[in-house]
């Protein structure tokens, strides 16, 4: 039977989030890896659970409940966070603050002070703090090139995946550019003989429980930041956008089960579950088709996000398999988009200087009252805001609480 032609919008958002994922995986597997947190493949397996898996229920769940495309993941910019803290906080550390900003944001919600939050912090210093988050991997990737840095042959392979992604950008403008990257880079690992041995399992993955820790240089550092990125980055834009396309999200059940999966979630590892703006721009937009029937897109993203989270152990192997340079490599391409819509941030306004120092901060290795760069990013960022740019700030506030701000 030849498929229904008004559901090839929907099958092809699908394909193109379940792309997404599968490049996403490359920074999971970065940050478990040992220039990451080290972890060990039992821990990484359950974690990619947490990650993939997890999420995935709720989402099928309210998306077929309310016949709308709500796709939670587990937040990829909180993963990204967690992998710049580098050796800084422990997995357990991170798992604890994890558990704090899943309760706060609970919390927050049930006594209907969001939008309060979001007056607070400011979304533009979140970019600012994402944008110096996410420039160190992007600056990696061109100093890999470099063989002083490593080996000749690594170099080759990194050049690899940086030739397959221009490309792709260029010829392949219906797929994300990191598939053809990644491709390119394998062939290239494989004939310059940087791959390791391919031992692949197809056992269900070996869940390990967590026991999280609390500490409260940890939970400063890390909560807040994950916070902001549940509610400011991911969830209120995501709603924003959905209504700006005629749908009427559910924001309260949202944030709720948000905030329930993040702390359920982290007693697998550090996780934050939100709805996906990346993905619900695909899912949520035109593109996907009729808007009654855009739902149905999140299905393919849904059933790769379960395979993986089944598959998990054989994820993990891949950290083993592929050359740590390459998986770097792949981390910082897929990053490249994030990177840029955070700088178009930081000069769109109506918030410019504080935005710009959360920036710099978080570039930095500004460490004080064993508080590390992205706590004072946010702390000083918005600070800077409130006091200098009160024009913008208040113009920021009225916008975004009569939900007419842009779905950045």
């Amino acid at each position: 039977m030849r498929p229904d032609r008004a559901s090839v919008p929907q099958l092809v958002a699908g394909l193109t989030v379940t792309i997404i994922f599968l490049a996403v995986l490359s920074i999971v597997l970065t940050a478990a890896g040992p220039d990451g947190l080290g972890l060990p493949e039992r821990r990484t397996e359950t974690w990619i659970v947490a990650v993939y898996g997890l999420p995935m229920i709720p989402s099928l769940v309210l998306s077929l409940q309310h016949r709308q495309p709500l796709m939670l993941t587990g937040n990829v910019f909180a993963l990204i966070f967690f992998l710049s803290l580098g050796d800084r906080v422990a997995f357990d550390e991170l798992a604890g603050a994890s558990m704090v900003a899943g309760a706060a944001l609970l919390l927050t919600t049930l006594l209907g002070a969001t939008e309060q939050l979001a007056r607070w912090i400011p979304i533009p210093v979140v970019h600012g703090l994402i944008a110096g988050a996410v420039m160190p991997f992007v600056v990696d990737l061109f100093s890999s090139l470099n063989p002083s840095n490593g080996s000749a042959e690594l170099s080759i392979v990194v050049a690899s995946a940086l030739l397959g992604y221009v490309l792709g950008l260029r010829f392949l403008r219906q797929l994300p550019a990191v598939l053809p990257a990644f491709l390119a880079g394998v062939v290239a690992a494989a004939v310059t003989g940087s791959l390791g041995a391919l031992t692949p399992s197809l056992s269900l993955p070996d869940v390990q429980l967590l026991t999280p820790k609390f500490s409260w240089q940890a939970i400063l550092t890390v909560a807040p930041v994950v916070l902001a990125l549940l509610t400011l980055q991911a969830n209120v834009p995501s709603v924003l956008y959905m209504r700006s396309q005629g749908f009427e999200p559910p924001e309260r059940a949202v944030n709720v089960v948000s905030g329930v999966g993040t702390v359920v979630g982290s007693l697998l590892g550090p996780v934050a579950m939100s709805l996906a703006l990346p993905a619900t721009l695909v899912v949520a937009g035109p593109g996907a088709g009729e808007r009654s029937s855009r739902y149905r897109s999140v299905a393919m993203p849904i059933a790769a996000g379960l395979l993986i989270a089944l598959l998990a152990g054989t994820a993990a192997e891949l950290a083993v398999i592929l050359p740590p340079a390459l998986l770097l490599a792949i981390a910082g391409l897929a990053l490249v988009p994030a990177l840029l819509a955070a700088l178009r941030e930081l000069s769109a306004g109506p918030l410019v200087l504080g935005p710009l120092f959360a920036f710099a901060i978080a570039l930095s290795d500004l460490t004080f009252l064993g508080l590390g760069p992205f706590f004072w990013s946010l702390v000083l960022g918005t600070l800077t805001s409130f006091f200098l740019e009160r024009e913008g700030w208040d113009q920021l506030a009225s916008r975004t609480l009569r939900g007419t701000g842009p779905p950045r």
